[in-house]
């Protein structure tokens, strides 16, 4: 009897490295001398791939900030986020890599990103990461 063996699947895992901050645009916030808003961002349809069996994972992405001067532009938005299509990463590390990256753009007052994703194998997962800046 043979042993089962690891069959890679038949399309491209792309390593984390490959997600740019590029297409990220910040916008100048209007109102930053008036008054603090609190900007809430869902995408209900973001997947990704688990780096260790190469399956879809699918989940949604809830990005919440307190801008200082800057806003993100959300078509910009959109396209830094398709970037994680094909990229092979846990929850735990793109949560705190989007974070990161939108930090580095935006420099907000705060900001929170977190993960709600599907469940695997009879498991949800919820990841939380948050930057709190200086006010």
């Amino acid at each position: 009897m043979e042993t089962p063996s690891a069959q890679a699947p038949p399309y491209r895992i792309d390593p984390p490295d490959t997600v740019r901050t590029e297409p990220l645009e910040p916008l100048d916030y209007q109102y930053r001398q008036k008054r603090d808003i609190e900007i809430v961002i869902e995408q209900p349809e973001h997947t990704s791939v688990c780096p260790m069996t190469g399956l879809p994972d699918f989940g949604t992405i809830r990005i919440r900030y307190v801008p200082d001067q800057k806003i993100i532009e959300l078509k910009s938005l959109k396209f830094y986020l398709l970037q994680y299509r094909n990229v092979g990463i846990f929850y735990e590390h793109m949560v705190n890599r989007i974070l990161d990256d939108l930090v580095s753009v935006l420099s907000p007052k705060r900001l929170e990103v977190s993960g709600i994703f599907t469940a695997r194998g009879g498991i949800t997962t919820e990841v939380t990461a948050v930057h709190e800046g200086v006010r």
